[in-house]
């Protein structure tokens, strides 16, 4: 067997961030630190700080009055923000860069007096964050067919924005019906896609079609990991998405000949390695690193975590 390894795979530069910020909080004040929602969408990463004591939640209500917060990578909208306020809590936001930009351009949009179409997954973290920017201005539209049952004319003020984590073919396909029934439609100066979601999915791409199966290390809820697997199954390659190597099925393997290996942007390198260890044990694996670009893409931790002291809950 010849496993083919994708590079790049794995952290971002966002989730790099996010998970050095909490770290870096841990080591600050010890135990007694809260995170809104999951720091990053990735089963071991959650569990990892799980058992050094960091509680995940979904209601602030949760959190006593005083205590410290996070915000997670995917951020958080200005209502969430109040509240955290309103309990006196220490927040620390790692929320990625790229997301804030999205926020920002929401804001602006709004204040332009323009109706926003927000390409993306309901119920997904970051674009109820970014919904919650600007509630009255904002339709979310998640595929090519709703764009027309919206409710606008062609003389609307509109602007699109997109989810950072999507598939680049499913959100062009949305652009594009935007654009044909709405020619005057805006959008910012660089698309809101991010870089490291492209370059991951350029990389299945190049990949993809030398390959009998795919495998994505990632977990189910992550946005960016289930479009490399999407990918490979519209080639018509079977795809798996996993947590890691224990949800390896040997059968799945028996007669491939050239296997891929990726892993999403919040999925961390051990569960590669992990992987590749099972595919050499069982199948012999030879494996070949493919680097198809390089990324040196780094994010500051917030100046938060400079001042953050050990909780005093009232």
């Amino acid at each position: 067997m010849k496993v083919l390894l994708a590079n790049p795979r794995g952290f971002c530069a966002g989730v790099n961030m996010a998970i050095e910020c909490l770290d870096d909080a841990i080591r600050r004040v010890g135990t007694g630190i809260y995170v809104y929602h999951e720091i990053v969408h990735n089963k071991y990463v959650v569990d990892r700080f799980t058992s050094q004591g960091v509680k995940f939640v979904n209601s602030l209500d949760e959190v006593p009055i005083g205590g410290i917060l996070l915000f997670s990578a995917h951020g958080v909208s200005p209502e969430i923000r109040s509240i955290a306020r309103e309990r006196k809590l220490q927040t620390v936001d790692a929320t990625c860069p790229l997301v804030t930009k999205v926020h920002l351009e929401a804001i602006r949009y709004a204040n332009q007096g323009f109706n926003i179409l927000l390409i993306g997954h309901e119920g997904h973290d970051e674009v109820i964050g970014t919904m919650g920017e600007a509630p009255e201005s904002i339709t979310l539209v998640q595929t090519p067919d709703e764009v027309g049952s919206l409710p606008f004319s062609s003389t609307d003020k509109l602007a699109f924005l997109t989810q950072t984590t999507l598939s680049v073919d499913e959100a062009t396909a949305v652009i594009n019906a935007l654009r044909s029934r709405y020619p005057q439609i805006e959008s910012p100066k660089k698309e809101d896609i991010c870089y490291a979601t492209t370059n991951r999915q350029d990389a299945v791409k190049a990949l993809v079609e030398s390959a009998d199966v795919l495998i994505v290390l990632g977990s189910q809820n992550s946005s960016n990991s289930r479009r490399l697997m999407e990918i490979g199954a519209s080639r018509g390659v079977p795809s798996y998405l996993v947590d890691g190597a224990c949800e390896l099925q040997r059968d799945w393997f028996e007669e491939a000949e050239t296997v891929v290996v990726t892993a999403g942007a919040s999925a961390p390198e051990v569960v590669v390695g992990e992987c590749i260890e099972f595919l050499k044990q069982n199948f012999a694996a030879e494996v070949s690193e493919e680097m198809l670009r390089d990324e040196n893409v780094h994010f500051a931790t917030p100046r938060e975590l400079l001042t953050l002291k050990p909780a005093r809950p009232e």
